[in-house]
């Protein structure tokens, strides 16, 4: 009787392959020849899973993104049912800096698409939506906050949630290049949000 393929852990096999070899040299001479060598498969089954090279390019940062997704769902959960905004807002922002070994490969992916992102209008149009996306969590976040009397009522909620967002993002450069410690990026992180949530802590 012939084996079941697990379509979606192929699928994963290919996009880790792509992963790899954007934490090694970037995307911009990668061909799907080298995707598929690097992922123990022959060039026909991967375009069988994904088609062409920005299709491919595409659908691996898709999985990337739902792996992001759910690990920081996972991390949340950890809080316990009643973790208050200031450790939610605090969780979620953690999870855009590379404070681990799974976060910080995530965010050299990243970096390696984003050249890609600035002259392919699909993989635009997925980083674009991102940062947008974790602005309005996070103001909803903190509108939830400031109606249990977490936040004070003197706060721009949209605009802090812009900045506390662009903030990880440019913590994210730095720690990948080593110029601040990711211990340093929490505690300036922990300084912002003690402004924001008077009164309260994370844990």
């Amino acid at each position: 009787m012939p084996r079941q393929v697990d379509h979606d852990l192929r699928r994963r096999q290919i996009a880790e392959a792509v992963w790899r070899l954007a934490t090694r040299g970037g995307l911009e001479d990668v061909t799907l020849r080298q995707v598929a060598a690097e992922a123990g498969v022959s060039a026909r089954l991967l375009q069988y899973y994904f088609g062409t090279r920005d299709q491919l390019l595409l659908g691996a940062l898709e999985i990337l993104n739902a792996d992001a997704e759910q690990r920081a769902r996972e991390r949340l959960a950890a809080f316990g049912e009643t973790p208050g905004m200031h450790a939610i807002v605090r969780g979620v922002l953690l999870e855009m800096l590379p404070l681990d070994e799974e976060r910080r490969n995530r965010h050299l992916v990243y970096v390696a698409y984003f050249v890609r992102f600035l002259v392919e209008p699909a993989l635009a149009e997925v980083a674009l939506a991102a940062p947008l996306a974790i602005e309005n969590l996070i103001a909803d976040l903190l509108t939830q906050g400031r109606e249990l009397g977490e936040v004070s009522p003197d706060i721009d909620i949209a605009a802090e949630a812009a900045f506390l967002v662009a903030g990880a993002e440019g913590f994210q450069s730095s720690v990948l290049l080593g110029q601040r410690t990711p211990e340093d990026a929490v505690a300036l992180m922990d300084h912002q949000l003690a402004r924001v949530f008077t009164g309260t802590t994370p844990g």
